[in-house]
């Protein structure tokens, strides 16, 4: 039922935190919740907009719990086997936002993974509207505001790099130039590929993908990464 609400207890569950932050940060109006009889009530849908639009500013030990939290342990997913190399293209055309998630999209079909490329495409216009998925040092994660079981055969995630970076409504009001294109087929694994990604994708990682040359030389560098973060403490 992805979108009954939770109690507090309940949240703090869902989300690998503690009952007592929760009731401070809920007590100061920093989470998506309101108060039902007296008692802080979460609704999951925003839980999950909230996640998506504030895990870029969460630490290492954070976005490992919230990982957790989303099932099963942190070594047993790897985004990088939903990126393939036809899914990763170092020199997209495009140079508008509009023209970037066209192309992305595009990206996306020709891994041979996806359904219904306008159905993706509308979804991803329709989240980009609503709020835009640029974050800070030149990176924007596009994907649609709920999963998509029925777009693609598969979860995928695509690559793209411009090589002018354009206006993507970034906080930090820089040009995008990496994009990753998330298509999930449930929540959880939507939540834990975005946490996975904050992960990797540290002001160094950014820096060499936007140097490295060729589809596999990026692929290997994010193979690579997520290894070491993904590596018994």
């Amino acid at each position: 039922m992805p979108y009954q609400n939770m109690s507090l207890e309940n949240f703090a569950k869902h989300v690998g935190m503690d009952a007592r932050e929760v009731r401070r940060l809920a007590d100061r109006g920093e989470l998506p919740c309101e108060k039902v009889g007296g008692e802080w009530r979460f609704n999951r849908a925003r839980t999950t907009e909230w996640l998506q639009q504030t895990m870029h500013n969460f630490d290492h030990g954070r976005l490992v719990t919230l990982e957790r939290a989303m099932g099963g342990g942190v070594s047993d997913m790897l985004v990088t086997d939903l990126i393939g190399l036809a899914g990763v293209d170092p020199a997209l055309s495009a140079n508008t936002r509009g023209s970037v998630l066209r192309e992305l999209v595009n990206l996306a079909d020709r891994t041979g993974l996806l359904y219904d490329p306008k159905g993706l495409l509308t979804a991803l216009e329709q989240r980009e509207a609503m709020c835009s998925t640029a974050l800070p040092q030149g990176v924007a994660i596009p994907h649609p505001r709920q999963p998509m079981p029925y777009v693609s055969a598969e979860p995928l995630v695509c690559v793209a790099r411009l090589a002018r970076g354009i206006w993507f409504g970034s906080s930090d009001r820089q040009l995008s130039h990496l994009f990753f294109l998330i298509c999930c087929h449930e929540d959880r694994q939507h939540l834990r590929v975005l946490a996975r990604l904050m992960r990797i994708l540290d002001g160094d990682m950014i820096a060499r993908l936007l140097e490295a040359e060729t589809q596999n030389d990026i692929l290997e560098l994010l193979i690579t990464k997520e290894r070491e973060v993904t590596a018994p403490e």
